[in-house]
């Protein structure tokens, strides 16, 4: 059996993941991390994309915003915007959101946003990945 390490993940709304894990993977600001049982201490904060959840051999995938990851060797703590797993996507908002924001990052519109209409083209696609529908 692998080795396992205690994960937490928490959103302002729930509890969305505790329980053990094989293996972790998220995306930071300088790109994908791995986490094994026993990793270095390390604080770092988290990018839109996915968490790779390993347990029993088997993976589960989530979409994440942003927020931060601390690790230790023997647990890994996770608190963030939010967190969906695939069944928890609705889909249809994902795609009217993402419609949004390329209209209004095509718009010439001075006062539109741009930086905060790229963010939200970036949840929605990551969302819209997670969902298998990108």
């Amino acid at each position: 059996m692998a080795s396992t390490f205690r994960l937490q993940i928490i959103t302002p709304n729930r509890t969305f993941y505790d329980d053990e894990a094989e293996s972790l993977v998220v995306t930071t600001m300088e790109g994908e991390m791995g986490v094994l049982a026993k990793h270095i201490p390390i604080v770092t904060q988290l990018a839109v994309g996915k968490i790779k959840i390993k347990k029993n051999g088997q993976y589960k995938i989530a979409a994440a915003s942003e927020g931060f990851v601390k690790v230790d060797s023997e647990s890994t703590r996770i608190v963030m915007d939010s967190a969906e797993w695939p069944e928890e996507i609705d889909v249809q908002r994902a795609e009217a959101a993402k419609k949004r924001a390329e209209e209004r990052i095509e718009s010439k519109e001075s006062h539109v946003d741009i930086a905060r209409a790229k963010a939200a083209l970036c949840r929605a696609t990551n969302r819209l990945s997670v969902a298998g529908r990108s």
